[in-house]
């Protein structure tokens, strides 16, 4: 009866076994075979990338590229899915955060040949994925919005791609809109960039017309990448994300060599040594193959027990061989940090181990563990600027169900001191007035070098924009010939790091009716007159408020934090001033009116120094209560707080 049931039960189960999928992040099918490579040569392969300005339809265009090759599924004229866009605050935001991989085969002239897409960000925050993205590339897709013409990001990573080499294709997209202008942009590209104009495609990637001609592009221009099957291997380690079953996923492209599954591999970073236990390409999900050969791209799971030994820009070899380590780039540098706390003080543990997985998958993000006694345990994080620290945020609240305050933004301030030098970013540890005068030298802060593309019509308002945020050494050149608001200009100036991480892009957006682009790069450190502020609550001061300002703006800043606070901060028994204090000098202050109890209201007639008698004692009481009480701070007023 027992081994009929068993049977039974077998018979049942033994279809939907055979259905069955893995949950992982990998998706892959239990049916899925490993797809043949060493037929791919490195004549047959074609690595490049899609350089664009945010929001000029670089997702779109993937989605057209993977279906015209087959490698999705076609989908309804307009429906567009951005495959490459997985995450959920890319899709709710429009913005790509995270660069993907693709491979795509297509079939030219009768031979299949393999097209690796390396997905690249427009955002200025996430400049860093696009140069380590472009380090696996030899060449780009360089796409332009018809109608917006080219933006200063499109600029910025224009160059990087010129300095490395990357064969460039440039393509006009959204030709199909009313207001597209594509000879007026030809003649812009030309003027920029030195582009023939007999070299641009026009496309319009929501409705695919003229896509199929990029494709072409790829495989006749882009040249193919080099490298020998015979040599030794060597792979550049572009990329890694982390999978919670397999552990850390590296991204490789492979150089010269053949590399399989079960292969011992070394890190020259790291010379620690690994064995491959998964190998395989992104399809755009992942597909297991049989090796990765010279020019191809793919990856690879091995027993890695920490993200951080995945280096991106690392060289994998072979034991025991000698490799010349490839050029790799910089490493992402923090240039904005935070404080985030929990809501909930006792849920930090788990806040902290949140920040740590989501960390695996964005490198350049830093953590350090800090305390305040108004907000408790926390950690502070360095971010490359205001939108990656909100999307980092978005993305511990939509994966981690995370509940959390954030401080204000602060950056990497250098205090010079006369036997050293130290960088600061918690506003608690900049060195009071006192330290100030007789122990450091000067103080200097982050400044950038800022790009800002406007219309003629707006450039009185963004000048006016660069010099209140203390912008300096301020250019200008106009971008091409035209009259009223075809007229763009290209603002050049050097702006404090610090002006740019507050309302600046609100601003410029605002200012110029969203018609700006900006774009940053690092110019290194400026002497400057800066110092710290703090706030005081009835005397005792709030460690999680003080801020860094420069001497300039001091006066407005503190008048407008206490106008704030003093809305947000609940009454008490007793009156609470409200100050915003430089050292010893008091800069703002507002009074918290305190409750007060109609202690006269039960007295009838009698002599008036009864009353008196009454009203003397109640504030003698309040005069005890301030002298001894304590303003708390609630998290629903932080939250007020920093909304700015």
């Amino acid at each position: 009866m027992l081994v009929q049931c068993t049977r039974l039960c077998l018979q049942v189960l033994r279809p939907t076994a055979r259905s069955v999928t893995f949950s992982t992040s990998s998706r892959w099918s239990a049916a899925a075979k490993p797809v043949s490579m060493e037929d791919y040569t490195c004549d047959l392969i074609r690595n490049f990338s899609i350089i664009a300005h945010i929001d000029h339809g670089k997702s779109t265009l993937a989605d057209r590229l993977l279906e015209l090759t087959g490698t999705i599924k076609k989908k309804e004229v307009g429906k567009n899915e951005q495959v490459l866009d997985k995450l959920k605050v890319e899709r709710e935001r429009g913005i790509t955060v995270k660069a993907q991989t693709a491979s795509m085969i297509h079939t030219v002239d009768g031979r299949q040949h393999i097209l690796n897409l390396i997905d690249t960000p427009g955002h200025v925050d996430f400049a860093w994925e696009v140069s380590r993205s472009m380090a696996a590339c030899q060449g780009a897709l360089l796409l332009v919005d018809a109608s917006q013409g080219v933006q200063a990001q499109t600029i910025s990573v224009f160059h990087i791609a010129r300095e490395r080499g990357l064969k460039i294709i440039p393509v006009l997209n959204k030709i199909d809109l009313p207001a597209a202008q594509p000879e007026l942009l030809a003649a812009q590209m030309e003027s920029t960039f030195g582009i023939d104009p007999a070299e641009i495609i026009s496309i319009s990637a929501k409705t695919g017309k003229g896509v199929d001609a990029v494709l072409k592009a790829i495989v006749e221009r882009i040249p193919p990448p080099s490298g020998k099957t015979t040599g030794p291997l060597k792979a550049f380690l572009f990329d890694s994300l982390y999978d919670r079953y397999r552990g850390v996923i590296s991204l490789i492209a492979i150089q010269d060599g053949v590399l399989k599954k079960g292969d011992r591999i070394a890190s020259c970073h790291t010379r620690k040594k690994y064995e491959v236990t998964d190998i395989g390409i992104m399809h755009p999900e992942e597909i297991p193959v049989n090796g990765l050969y010279p020019g191809q791209v793919g990856f690879i799971a091995c027993n890695m027990k920490e993200s951080s030994e995945a280096h991106i820009g690392d060289t994998l070899h072979r034991p025991g061989t000698t490799v010349e380590p490839m050029p790799g780039f910089k490493p992402a540098k923090a240039m904005v940090y935070a404080g985030i706390f929990p809501v909930d003080t006792s849920d930090f543990p788990k806040l902290e181990e949140s920040i740590k997985r989501l960390a695996l998958t964005d490198r350049s993000v830093t953590i350090q563990r800090e305390s305040s006694t108004a907000l408790g345990q926390g950690c502070r994080l360095g971010f490359l600027g205001t939108l990656h620290m909100d999307v980092f945020r978005q993305r511990l609240e939509d994966e981690y169900d995370a509940n959390i305050i954030i401080t204000a933004p602060t950056v990497p301030y250098k205090i010079v001191y006369k036997d050293r030098e130290v960088y600061v970013s918690n506003p608690t540890e900049f060195p009071d007035a006192s330290e100030m005068a007789s122990k450091v030298i000067e103080v200097q802060e982050p400044v950038v070098k800022a790009s800002i593309i406007v219309p003629e019509d707006y450039f009185g308002d963004m000048m006016d924009l660069c010099y209140t945020h203390r912008a300096e050494e301020l250019e200008h050149r106009y971008l091409d010939a035209g009259t009223g608001t075809s007229a763009r200009i290209m603002l050049n100036c050097v702006v404090p790091l610090s002006e740019i991480v507050t309302d600046f892009f609100d601003q410029l957006k605002s200012r110029s009716s969203g018609f700006a682009s900006f774009d940053y790069e690092e110019g290194g450190y400026k002497a400057s007159d800066l110092a710290k502020m703090v706030f005081l609550l009835n005397g005792k001061p709030v460690d999680a408020l003080a801020l860094i300002v420069h001497r300039s703006h001091e006066d407005d800043i503190g008048r407008a934090w206490v106008k704030k606070l003093v809305k947000v901060i609940p009454r008490q028994m007793y009156e609470v001033p409200i100050q915003a204090a430089v050292g010893k000098k008091i800069i703002a202050r507002e009074t918290l009116s305190a409750y007060r109890a109609d202690v006269t209201a039960g007295l009838y007639g009698g002599h008036v120094e009864r009353k008196m008698k009454v009203l003397e004692r109640q504030k003698e009481g309040k005069a005890r209560m301030k002298r001894m009480g304590t303003v708390d701070l609630p998290q629903e007023a932080f939250f007020e707080i920093m909304k700015k």
